[in-house]
């Protein structure tokens, strides 16, 4: 503590042991083109990337409550739009909604008593290197992996019966794998419990599937799709959900938005925050980490946030989809967590304490194999547009209504 060196033995060391004491890969992690996250703590450098210069485009973030994850995602949807990106976010705080109003978005909100519907029936138009055939067997599959998180899982009975169930009901609107859907209305969910209900070994399933179509939860799922994402920034807010349905309504969003993407090849990202919702039940999961897998053939960067660290990561796809993400953000931690993170992504014992000290939008930036500290940075402008803080919001609302209420009495 007191720095006396009463030995004054001296050792001259050569680089390389040097930098061995340095807990981070790469001094600079500065590309030529793309946007930027931050910058970086150890030499003040620009942390500049293009996430579709990766071999994939996916990434994830962690970050305990409060640490900065949705403004540093939100900064990154910002600056992305700059350069031509198509957005889609999925929303489970209502904290997009601003963005999205700021830079002319659409901001769907999907709840119980909504006006704006999503179809889980809806194909996407079979592609060139696609038949229709493989469409409707995609959508079937996924459908049925959509009816088990609905209905609390299947038997291996019920399972067969709702493939065969699903298939006739495609049928009953001239949908067949060897048929042109392109213009034809698919049919909704009151269309198959009316096939299950009539089949052998489906009464139980029909009536499994009434509270979705006849009860209390009918306005939200049995309805032909009325949300239109032409727009280069769509934000679907779950916020007013119920828990229960919160689940089955991020499935269905990102089942819709991936049929979309399947349909138009462009540029886009698909922002899933809190995506802990979605690994909580092993049919959603599985279902992020087959999107995770397939998205990069269609242009397509999957961001995946959340906060509840063991979660994500206790499900067999959590790491799956990790290994599958070229770029990890690791925000502050909470102690209960850091361990985890430490083992997942093999980290130094001064990079865990950096992660448990670090201040709000500060943590470590991996981009492949080289990884940064980094510090999130917004200019005015933008932390008016992306800002979090209840303080910041409430006078943003005063400023707005003041200015309003200054332009009815000129």
């Amino acid at each position: 503590p007191f720095c006396s060196d009463k030995l004054e033995i001296n050792t001259k060391l050569n680089s390389s042991p040097i930098s061995s004491l340095f807990p981070f890969v790469s001094f600079d992690l500065t590309s030529s083109r793309g946007i930027l996250y931050g910058i970086n703590r150890h030499n003040n450098s620009l942390v500049l990337f293009d996430r579709f210069s990766m071999e994939n485009y996916n990434s994830v973030t962690f970050a305990k409550a409060g640490a900065g994850k949705s403004y540093a995602t939100k900064l990154e949807v910002l600056r992305s739009l700059m350069f031509g990106t198509d957005v889609i976010v999925i929303d489970p705080e209502r904290e997009y909604e601003y963005l999205a109003e700021t830079v002319g978005g659409r901001y769907f909100n999907i709840s119980l008593t909504s006006k704006h519907h999503i179809n889980p029936f809806d194909l996407p138009p079979a592609r060139e290197d696609e038949s229709p055939a493989d469409v409707l067997r995609s959508n079937i599959i996924n459908l049925v992996g959509l009816f088990r998180i609905m209905l609390g899982g299947l038997t291996p009975e019920e399972d067969s019966i709702l493939d065969r169930a699903i298939t006739e009901t495609y049928a009953s609107r001239d949908i067949t794998p060897e048929s042109d859907f392109s213009k034809t209305s698919p049919p909704i969910l009151s269309d198959l419990e009316l096939v299950l209900a009539n089949m052998e070994g489906g009464e139980s399933l029909a009536q499994r599937l009434r509270k979705y179509t006849e009860g209390t939860w009918a306005g939200f799922i049995n309805q032909p799709t009325n949300v239109d994402v032409n727009k280069k920034l769509v934000v679907f807010s779950v916020r007013d959900m119920e828990d229960e349905l919160r689940p089955i309504a991020i499935y269905l969003i990102i089942h819709h938005v991936w049929n979309v993407v399947r349909a138009v090849l462009k540029k886009r990202l698909l922002v899933v925050d809190e995506a802990w919702w979605l690994m909580k039940s092993e049919d959603g999961a599985s279902f992020l980490f087959g999107i995770a897998k397939r998205c990069r053939k269609y242009y397509l960067g999957l961001a995946t946030i959340t906060q509840d660290v063991g979660d994500f990561l206790n499900s067999p796809y959590g790491k799956a989809i990790i290994t599958n993400s070229s770029i990890q953000m690791l925000l502050k931690q909470s102690p209960a967590t850091v361990d985890l993170l430490q083992q997942t992504f093999n980290l130094t014992d001064e990079e865990k304490f950096l992660m448990l000290e670090s201040d709000v939008g500060e943590g470590i930036f991996f981009a492949g194999l080289k990884h940064v500290a980094i510090k999130i940075l917004a200019s005015y402008t933008e932390d008016q547009i992306i800002t979090s803080d209840p303080a910041q919001l409430l006078a943003i609302k005063k400023a707005k209504e003041e200015y309003r209420q200054a332009n009815l009495t000129e």
